[in-house]
């Protein structure tokens, strides 16, 4: 018999069941550095334009790609910036003249936040309206004319692109 008390024996037990197998995280972290760094620098060639219900964009054969600007949002019922409300269809539909006052101190108070490097300043003051396809054109042309009298030059229209059958 043995003369090993129970707890020695399960201590005997545990040890033979241990196995010895190391694991090396350096190659793990390289990898993982790799993969974040190769995420973060092809994530800044897509520029996606905010997806929204209420708002049904025309298409069009354009090919040119969105670039990152100022999105002015207006739909049926509302009109948006960088996707905050600043007037209602209605209001702005009753008002006599083509400046829209909201959308104006709106647009000028986003383009006192962008950081502006001087050799980009040119590229700065650009905007794309994403407007529905059944809107009035008398309301995008106030909507443009805003635009142009807060110092947006470059306006840019939101559209789908259509497949080529």
């Amino acid at each position: 018999m043995s003369s090993k008390t129970p707890l020695e024996r399960r201590a005997e037990r545990k040890l033979r069941n241990v196995s010895l197998v190391d694991l090396n995280l350096v190659s793990l972290i390289d990898i993982f550095t790799i993969l974040i760094f190769f995420l973060l620098s092809n994530s800044a060639e897509v520029e996606i334009l905010p997806s929204n219900k209420a708002v049904k964009l025309p298409e069009s054969t354009a090919e040119k790609k969105p670039t990152e600007t100022i999105v002015v949002l207006v739909s049926e019922n509302e009109i948006l910036v960088q996707g905050r409300k600043v007037a209602d269809v209605a209001d702005v539909m009753n008002v006599e003249g083509d400046l829209i006052e909201p959308l104006k101190s709106e647009l000028e108070q986003q383009s006192g936040r962008q950081v502006i490097l001087h050799e980009n300043e040119a590229q700065s003051h650009r905007v794309t309206i994403m407007g529905d396809k059944h809107i009035p054109y008398r309301l995008l042309r106030k909507v443009m004319v805003t635009c142009a009298r807060a110092n947006f030059g470059e306006i840019s229209f939101a559209v789908i692109q259509k497949t080529e059958a």
